[in-house]
């Protein structure tokens, strides 16, 4: 049992509260997942900049930052507990050749609009060391984990990210990932952990990589991925939830003219502004639902 929630801002009034509205409704999806916790924040992208989210360890945060400088020259440095994002203009080839000789460093995700932040512990603690409230953008998507096939540790925790600016959280499990694990880094799609999710960002990379809409590959993965599963996925464009065909795997959704919610359960959205007016349903089993371009 996870916790998954996302929000997709309609109404550009409300960008400055989306860490704020995010906060509320990983703390109330803490029960579901006490083990790690972690989320994806979108944001305007600028031109010819991209970020690069990393985890770091076993270093002091002041000296990472001062060798990061002296070998990204137009980089400007964002450390937030054990988080470094990086902005600059250097693409993702020669980014990873420079982050390579740094063993201290593991990349959570990279693109121009996203930032992800994950980490092990209680997600009301993740929540706070990251100050989640201070985030603003126009959509985000996060996790609170309840470890189930694979370890406790930032690896293993959601979001997954396996392609530029795309995101995905999981509750449920999947029965076929070790054969669609060796598939997909056949075809070049690059896997680190043991966890199914990361298996199924994969898929989903290969299926974008190869022109198709985030919605027509969640509908393939209908026939592709077998198991017990509810995902949300995001793109610097929008945000998308699926269930499996037997979904057993709860969700419920939130829109009003200002906003759409995902969650869990209910209780994670009860904050939300002119929650109680929203159209709130079920997703149908099987059926992909989509918000943004």
């Amino acid at each position: 049992m996870c916790g998954i929630v996302g929000i997709y801002l309609k109404n550009k009034k409300y960008h400055k509260d989306l860490g704020k509205f995010l906060s509320g409704m990983m703390n109330n999806m803490a029960t579901r997942g006490p083990d790690s916790a972690g989320f994806a924040i979108y944001s305007s992208e600028k031109k010819n900049k991209f970020k690069y989210s990393f985890c770091f360890k076993n270093i002091n945060s002041s000296e990472l930052k001062k060798n990061l400088l002296k070998k990204i020259k137009d980089a400007k440095i964002k450390i937030i507990s054990d988080h470094i994002v990086i902005e600059t203009t250097l693409n993702p080839s020669k980014i990873l050749n420079i982050i390579n000789k740094f063993e201290n460093l593991s990349l959570v995700g990279y693109g121009n609009a996203i930032e992800i932040f994950k980490q092990v512990g209680n997600p009301k603690d993740v929540v706070k060391k990251f100050n989640l409230e201070k985030f603003s953008g126009s959509h985000a998507i996060g996790h609170t984990r309840m470890a189930t096939e694979s370890a406790i540790t930032t690896d293993g925790s959601h979001p997954y990210s396996t392609g530029k600016d795309e995101c995905l959280v999981h509750n449920g499990s999947l029965s076929n990932h070790n054969n669609l694990r060796r598939s997909l880094k056949k075809r070049g799609i690059k896997i680190k952990s043991q966890n199914d999710t990361e298996v199924a960002a994969g898929y989903i990379s290969n299926g974008l990589s190869n022109n198709k809409s985030l919605k027509e590959t969640l509908m393939d993965g209908l026939k592709d991925l077998d198991g017990f599963y509810t995902f949300i996925s995001g793109t610097k464009n929008g945000m998308a939830i699926v269930r499996d065909e037997i979904a057993c795997k709860p969700a419920v959704v939130a829109e009003t003219n200002d906003y759409v919610a995902i969650a869990s359960e209910f209780q994670a959205m009860a904050h939300l502004p002119g929650v109680n007016n929203a159209k709130i349903f079920e997703p149908d089993p099987g059926l992909v639902y989509s918000w943004g371009q």
